[in-house]
């Protein structure tokens, strides 16, 4: 049998990093931006009551429409790899953070989840060996603070089920993130590929209790157009951007990126709904965008200390120290 190489240009296929650091977080960013989306869409276009089903539509067709564009499967131990990274980001992470949205305050379920930095930079001693980043420790329990001023209000309900389920799903995303860094990328596999694994493994996770659920009795081309734009946009270039950042940002200064969802989800409740914030609300999202900055920067002390350099991008067994 003749094998083909494919050449260098093939769809999925890594390409050669562009731009320097900055390029490539405001890439990453806007991941986090475009997730943000999601509860507008959700609220405005989706049939109610069917979360589940709308998780699973928009991980699965996303994950084999990459499948089918980047021509690459997993091999060896990335099998089993793929299916735990898209169970812990994808197929865990939605039913938890359903969970947490139904039985919380919206408020509340996203304070919970701006924690998942903090929890990243915890994770990144145990998992990757990096020594403690108090700078970024510190940056994440601001971000978490600027995000509860925003979105908190005085009607909070403290349900102990969805308090469960919030922090349960932050914690599961962070340690996902986390091995994501960890376990790097395989040789030759690009960042659409490598998401195209884990949104079809989250998507086949999702799809039993999505059917259990139940499909919409009616889907209008306005619900079409939401399902369509989570998972191409939230899904496929979402992941994309994501998984790619992940491999060659510090993890937790990725994770740190995460609070733009939830700022995002405000804004555009602002500019969409008509929503009103209040002084109080643009001063935390002042805050969290602070965090949010200060926390891809490394403090110059560190910098200066002697640290060890830094691995090359993705490299699974020397992660660079925490900065």
């Amino acid at each position: 049998m003749t094998t083909t190489t494919r050449p260098p240009a093939a769809v999925g296929a890594p390409a050669p990093e562009r731009g320097g650091t900055a390029a490539r977080t405001l890439r990453t960013a806007l991941a986090p931006v475009v997730w943000g989306t999601t509860y507008l869409v959700t609220t405005e276009l989706l049939p109610p009551d069917h979360p589940l089903f709308a998780a699973a539509a928009r991980a699965l067709p996303a994950g084999l429409l990459a499948l089918a564009l980047s021509r690459t499967l997993p091999r060896g131990s990335w099998w089993w790899r793929a299916a735990v990274l898209g169970v812990l980001n994808i197929g865990a992470f939605f039913p938890l953070l359903f969970v947490a949205a139904e039985r919380l305050p919206g408020g509340v379920a996203a304070t919970l989840g701006a924690t998942q930095p903090i929890l990243v930079a915890v994770l990144a001693v145990a998992v990757l060996g990096e020594r403690w980043s108090r700078w970024r420790l510190a940056w994440g329990g601001v971000g978490v603070l600027g995000v509860g001023l925003v979105v908190l209000g005085p009607d909070a309900v403290l349900d102990p089920v969805g308090l469960a389920a919030g922090l349960a799903g932050a914690a599961v995303m962070a340690f996902g993130v986390t091995l994501t860094k960890r376990w790097g990328r395989p040789e030759g596999v690009g960042p659409m590929a490598f998401a195209g694994w884990q949104l079809t493994a989250g998507g086949l996770a999702l799809a039993p209790l999505a059917l259990l659920e139940g499909v919409p009795a009616q889907v209008d081309a306005g619900a079409l157009a939401g399902y369509l734009w989570l998972g191409l946009a939230g899904g496929l270039v979402g992941y994309t951007l994501w998984f790619a950042g992940i491999r060659a940002l510090p993890v937790t200064a990725t994770a740190l990126l995460g609070l733009l969802s939830p700022l995002t989800a405000a804004a555009l409740g602002a500019l969409v709904l008509g929503e009103t914030l209040r002084p109080l609300q643009l001063a935390g999202f002042a805050l969290a965008l602070l965090a949010l900055v200060a926390g891809q920067l490394a403090p110059r002390r560190a910098a200066i200390s002697g640290a060890a350099p830094s691995a090359p991008a993705g490299s699974p067994a020397t992660a660079p120290p925490a900065r």
